[in-house]
């Protein structure tokens, strides 16, 4: 971040919350005392001015890009394109690396990702933009995953896998090694993938399954 710059997070939910601890942890390390550097931000019509967790809230006619790296909080990968989407073409965005997650010299991540506490991240592998790694996920070597990805806590993916953009991954689920998963996809929690994906759509149980 440059000197005058801080951290605008978009929403203030569940995760949105997350990313301020991660925020804070990283900042730690640095002297940057997160109470003067970070922000939420709210649509205008649900706004009220208030403090979450020592930070303001503020609402999204006063954000400004020059002002301001973006990452958006929501898990909903459909709903975070979105936001990405219909914000100022100038805005930049920030990747958030928990100091300690385990990530490879050789993996590429895309702008706006957050890799949280405890996820492992091998080599030569590419993440695509806005994407959420949450706790304890890993991902094996080769990989090539699309924009807008999420994984829930302790999601495994092995190596060679290949996703679209929008995929979700529930806590707990497995990806088998080679396995390919189109967009628009949501793997259910505790779920094992072992075939490819080819259609959008819920899937869930071991068999996998696809819901109707």
């Amino acid at each position: 971040m440059e000197k005058d710059q801080k951290l605008a997070i978009f929403g203030t939910g569940g995760f949105s919350r997350e990313i301020l601890c991660l925020v804070v942890d990283l900042w730690s390390q640095t002297g940057i005392d997160f109470r003067q550097k970070a922000c939420f931000v709210e649509q205008d019509k649900i706004w009220e001015e208030k403090f979450i967790n020592d930070i303001p809230v503020i609402p999204e006619s006063r954000f400004d890009p020059e002002k301001y790296l973006a990452i958006i909080g929501t898990g909903d990968p459909g709903v975070r394109r979105r936001i990405a989407e219909q914000l100022p073409k100038s805005t930049r965005f920030a990747t958030v690396i928990h100091p300690g997650a385990v990530v490879s010299q050789w993996a590429e991540i895309g702008e706006g990702s957050v890799i949280c506490a405890g996820t492992i991240i091998t080599c030569n592998l590419k993440i695509g933009k806005h994407a959420h790694l949450n706790l304890h996920t890993t991902v094996g070597h080769d990989c090539n995953i699309g924009d807008y990805f999420t994984s829930a806590p302790a999601a495994n993916i092995s190596g060679i896998c290949t996703f679209g953009d929008n995929v979700y991954l529930g806590t707990n689920c497995s990806i088998r090694q080679g396995v390919s998963i189109c967009s628009d996809v949501t793997i259910g929690m505790g779920a094992v993938v072992v075939k490819n994906i080819t259609e959008p759509g819920v899937y869930v149980g071991n068999p996998l399954t696809k819901l109707r």
